[in-house]
């Protein structure tokens, strides 16, 4: 009689338990490896939506746009009122249309208006409704109306002339308020100043044997009426040109260019330099 036990052949419920098991554990690891891989695809373009410039501007640009805005706003209000209190210098006048034309040029038409308005409003706060007023126009809508032509590309001579009309609109219309206000007719009071600075032209002309004593007479009222509209007309002409000069140096330099120059402007800076 052997001292060494029995073999016992396997249970064969063991067996099958054990092999019940390992299926079990390798449908458990097939189904995390698909967990896994779905979740790596499922991040993947989240990460890449995240990096995209296009999308960080998408959600950066409505805060920034809106303090751009108001931050432009508060600079032409803040020059209309430093200009109108301290009497710095009508130098001052050339800017003032230029942080309004660019927010049309950073945002567009929408953000110009609103940054007109809300300067409007800020100024009307600060100064009273009339001198808010005399600013937007024409100066608010001087700075919509330059950004809509340089937005676009236009050449200058239409925008310069564009805006003299503008201008002008604003300069009969500030006339008005002042002539209400004041209670005299203001507009007579310039064609009377015309008037002596044409006879006094005419008188020179006369000293120098240009012209006879006939044309010392009166003066048609009609005619000084137009030469009035004139003058006025070719400073406001002249005004638009150096606004569009200013802008031309000063927001290329701020990362928004506006169209170049004629030729001959060019090259007259260009010597200047």
């Amino acid at each position: 009689m052997s001292s060494f036990p029995d073999h016992q052949p396997p249970d064969s419920s063991s067996q099958a338990s054990d092999q019940s098991s390992a299926a079990e554990r390798e449908r458990l690891a097939r189904e995390l490896e698909e967990v896994e891989a779905e979740l790596s695809y499922q991040s993947a373009p989240a990460s890449e939506t995240i990096a995209t410039p296009s999308n960080y501007v998408t959600t950066a640009s409505p805060p920034l746009k809106m303090v751009e805005t108001a931050f432009l706003a508060s600079t032409a209000g803040l020059l209309w009122l430093v200009s109108y209190y301290l009497s710095i210098g009508p130098w001052m006048r050339i800017l003032f249309p230029l942080p309004i034309a660019m927010v049309y040029l950073r945002w567009g038409h929408r953000a110009a208006w609103m940054s007109a308005i809300v300067c409007g409003l800020l100024l009307a706060v600060l100064m009273g409704p009339y001198l808010s007023l005399l600013f937007c126009i024409p100066y608010g809508v001087l700075g919509v109306q330059l950004g809509f032509m340089w937005k676009r590309r236009s050449p200058w001579l239409p925008s310069i002339a564009t805006g003299t009309l503008i201008s002008t609109f604003g300069f009969f219309l500030r006339m008005a308020l002042l002539s209400v206000f004041l209670g005299e007719d203001l507009w007579s009071y310039l064609t009377s100043r015309i008037t002596d600075l044409i006879q006094w032209f005419l008188t020179k002309f006369v000293d120098w044997g240009l012209l006879g004593l006939d044309v010392l007479g009166d003066t048609n009222l009609t005619a000084v009426q137009i030469v009035t509209v004139g003058v006025v007309l070719l400073s406001d002409f002249v005004y638009l040109f150096t606004v569009h000069l200013a802008g031309w140096l000063l927001l290329e330099r701020l990362g928004n260019p506006i169209p170049d120059p004629p030729r001959w402007v060019q090259v007259l800076m260009e010597e200047e330099k």
